[in-house]
C-alpha cells in the first residue's frame, strides 16, 4: 500500500512528538533539570567566547589559530542558522507539542535547526583536533548540550540532530579552507 507524502509527515511529527514527550519527562527529577538548564546556559556561548580568549593566551601559535578558526566557523554557523531558522520557522515543542513545556527561556523564537548543538559540534571539532587532550571534556559538554535542547522542551530531536550535522560540515570543511 502506498502512503502519501503528507502521510509520512504526519506518522514522523507523530514519532517525533512521542519522543520529544519521552525525552521531556527526565526534566521531572529536579538534578537534571537543573544539571541541563547550567549547560544549556553556558552553551548560549559563553564557553565559547572563553575559549575564543584564553586560547591565544594559553598556547600562543596553536591556541590563536584554533581560536580564528572557532570565531569564522561560528559567523558562517550564525549565517546559515539565521537563514535556516527564519526560512523554515518550525515552532518550539513547548508551544508545539502537547504535554512539554519550557523549563527554561529560548534565545529565539524558532526550533530548526538548533544553533546551541551547531556551535557545540562544531567547536568540539575544531578544539579537537588542535587539543586531543581535551575531547573527552569538550564533547562531554556538547552531549550535555545536546541533550538540554529536547530535555527542557525547547527543540525536537531532529532540530539537534540538524544542528549537529551542520556543525559537523561546517567544521570539517573549515580544515580544507582555512
Amino acid at each position: 500500500m502506498a502512503t502519501t507524502a503528507a502521510e509520512r509527515l504526519r506518522v514522523w511529527r507523530m514519532l517525533e512528538d512521542r519522543c520529544t514527550r519521552w525525552m521531556h519527562r527526565a526534566a521531572a527529577r529536579r538534578w537534571v533539570s537543573w544539571l541541563l538548564v547550567v549547560a544549556s546556559r553556558v552553551g548560549d556561548g559563553w564557553v565559547w567566547y572563553g575559549a575564543f580568549v584564553l586560547l591565544p593566551l594559553l598556547s600562543p601559535v596553536t591556541g590563536t589559530h584554533c581560536a580564528v578558526r572557532m570565531v569564522a566557523v561560528g559567523l558562517l554557523n550564525l549565517i546559515v542558522y539565521k537563514i535556516i531558522k527564519h526560512t523554515v520557522a518550525r515552532p518550539r515543542p513547548y508551544r508545539g507539542c502537547s504535554g512539554v513545556m519550557a523549563c527554561t527561556r529560548s534565545l529565539d523564537e524558532y526550533s530548526f535547526p538548533s544553533g546551541h548543538t551547531m556551535h557545540a559540534v562544531a567547536n568540539s571539532i575544531i578544539l579537537g583536533a588542535y587539543f586531543p587532550q581535551c575531547r573527552w571534556v569538550v564533547w562531554g559538554f556538547t552531549l550535555l548540550v545536546a541533550a538540554s535542547r529536547v530535555v527542557l522542551g525547547l527543540h525536537y530531536p531532529s532540530d539537534v540532530v540538524a544542528g549537529a550535522a551542520i556543525g559537523m560540515l561546517t567544521a570539517v570543511v573549515s580544515f580544507n579552507l582555512l
